[in-house]
């Protein structure tokens, strides 16, 4: 066979064409979100967010009900649009590229829906006629297995928890690239909470990236490496777990052999003080630790604990 320069050229322009996306798609944050707003009516939703996500990441995004982590995601897969600012996925403008967006996202809502008149089976290969790719059997098998999901079930005939499974594996079939979940775990019982953590992991580990939304820190604990905390709809934090772990607070216990000295204790960094028993307080410091032996040196004390606050201690500090 001969290799004419023609070919030569054509293959080497297929050549950096290729790597030049490959480049372009690695370039871009897997979430980009930039001053975004919405209100409802007058009712705040989000204000003013920023928010980048990292390809690879499992990232967590905390905060109470009604904090804005469910119009945030709403957002971004143009189930609702803006008020103002953008978003945009894997480079890609969430309302303009919509469609191309969605062969490559996956969505587990909080409620978990579906045709109820249909089997498990039948719903599921139903789902994967949407995407661009060959029906999966395999595939279909695979996640059904892992989650112990009988197929041939009907849909009405489920547990909010069995239901919650069709959700999840509805929303991995394609193998998407980035997977969003919206408080994932409801229904869901302890051991099949740790089996979908693990195929999170597992899929993570195959480049799937994940945005993980919760108001249960522990679950974010186990997953994430960074966080964002949001806070009546605006950012309030944005922070590696260790970081967060790592930051000045502290957690004090003082115990006076005074009560009088505990009562005419101060010190600015000191928050939610809780006087425990007659001569023991205990509050969380932000403070110079050096201030704090000072003000404590002059007093007469028992027992003194000073201590790194855990991380739900800390997410309530913020929100407090």
């Amino acid at each position: 066979m001969i290799i004419t320069k023609l070919d030569f050229y054509w293959v080497y322009s297929k050549y950096i064409h290729n790597k030049a996306i490959k480049f372009n798609c690695m370039s871009h944050p897997v979430i980009d979100i930039s001053h975004l707003t919405k209100y409802y009516g007058k009712t705040r939703g989000i204000e003013n967010v920023d928010l980048q996500v990292h390809e690879g990441e499992i990232f967590g995004f905390i905060g109470p009900n009604g904090a804005g982590k469910s119009t945030t995601i709403r957002l971004l897969l143009n189930l609702i649009f803006p008020g103002s600012g953008s978003a945009r996925i894997m480079g890609m403008d969430v309302i303009r590229e919509t469609k191309k967006i969605k062969n490559f996202v996956g969505y587990v809502p909080s409620d978990a829906n579906a045709y109820s008149s249909m089997k498990v089976g039948y719903f599921l290969r139903y789902c994967m006629r949407f995407y661009d790719f060959k029906q999966d059997e395999e595939r279909l098998t695979e996640l059904s297995e892992w989650f112990e999901l009988d197929l041939d079930r009907k849909i009405t005939e489920l547990s909010m928890g069995n239901r919650k499974k069709v959700s999840i594996i509805q929303s991995l079939l394609h193998r998407p690239k980035l997977l969003i979940v919206d408080e994932p775990t409801t229904g869901l019982d302890p051991l099949m909470q740790s089996q979908f953590f693990e195929l999170l992991r597992s899929e993570n580990r195959k480049g799937m990236s994940v945005f993980f939304s919760s108001h249960i820190l522990s679950e974010v604990q186990l997953l994430c490496k960074r966080v964002a905390i949001i806070k009546d709809g605006k950012i309030v934090q944005l922070e590696d777990i260790e970081t967060l772990r790592k930051k000045q607070l502290k957690k004090v216990h003082i115990e006076f052999s005074n009560p009088e000295d505990k009562a005419n204790f101060s010190i600015p960094g000191a928050e939610n003080m809780i006087p425990r028993m007659d001569n023991i307080l205990s509050f969380m410091y932000s403070g110079d630790i050096s201030e704090l032996i000072s003000r404590i040196a002059p007093g007469k004390i028992t027992d003194l604990t000073i201590e790194e606050p855990s991380l739900e201690e800390i997410f309530m500090h913020y929100y407090q």
